[in-house]
């Protein structure tokens, strides 16, 4: 099964509006995708499993109170950014890549779906100014030089519920080394206890806590 119906599973709780939302998205990225390729050709038949749904993992870690400021650190075609944003219509979202065609194909989509809690910035994320609640991002680059870039942006502090504000990366495989090179205190939360797709046994949440 590789369709809305997977997030559905998994996300009982969706308002028909976001339903909808969700349903357009694979039509909307194969359509893009045959002009501009920000999606693998052997993934795009997998779009709501592998990016999708591992994008809405990070939900399942921490979610996003209304106010609050996200950035998607090298959102590349708009994941995790594009499936939060709708997840969490109340929170801010700032997607923000260097390559511009992705960029383009993101404002395609976020308008196409009325995504009105998204904007985007086409610069290098270390470029980026403001501040955020949260830093999320997929695979970009090794965690050490990724802290680099965004941790000084994070606002310090905990929301309403205690979660303490700071950086969720997706990412798999064998982290130790990578994560060795950090130093500094973070969590590992294993996907494969929110889905039981095979696609998940590897994949994990990085979670860093903001630093003063």
């Amino acid at each position: 099964m590789d369709s809305a119906a997977l997030i559905f599973k998994y996300f009982p709780a969706l308002t028909d509006r976001q339903k909808q939302q969700f349903q357009e998205l694979g039509d909307l990225y194969r359509d893009w995708n045959e002009k501009i390729n920000v999606i693998s050709r052997k993934d795009i038949d997998h779009l709501y499993l592998k990016h999708c749904l591992h994008s809405l993992g990070i939900a399942k870690v921490s979610g996003f109170l209304p106010g609050q400021r996200v950035m998607d650190a090298g959102t590349g075609g708009g994941f995790p950014g594009i499936p939060l944003a709708i997840l969490f219509p109340e929170t801010e979202f700032m997607l923000a890549d260097s390559i511009g065609k992705k960029i383009k194909v993101v404002n395609a989509i976020a308008s196409r779906l009325d995504l009105q809690n998204v904007s985007t910035r086409h610069q290098r994320v270390e470029e980026v100014k403001g501040t955020f609640h949260f830093v999320v991002s997929r695979a970009v680059t090794r965690i050490k030089p990724f802290y680099q870039w965004v941790g000084k942006k994070i606002i310090y502090g905990a929301d309403e519920n205690g979660f303490s504000h700071g950086i969720l990366c997706l990412k798999g495989g064998d982290l130790k080394q990578e994560m060795k090179a950090l130093n500094r205190p973070y969590q590992l939360i294993p996907l494969a206890e929110f889905f039981s797709e095979d696609f998940f046994q590897t994949k994990m949440v990085v979670y860093i806590k903001a630093n003063k």
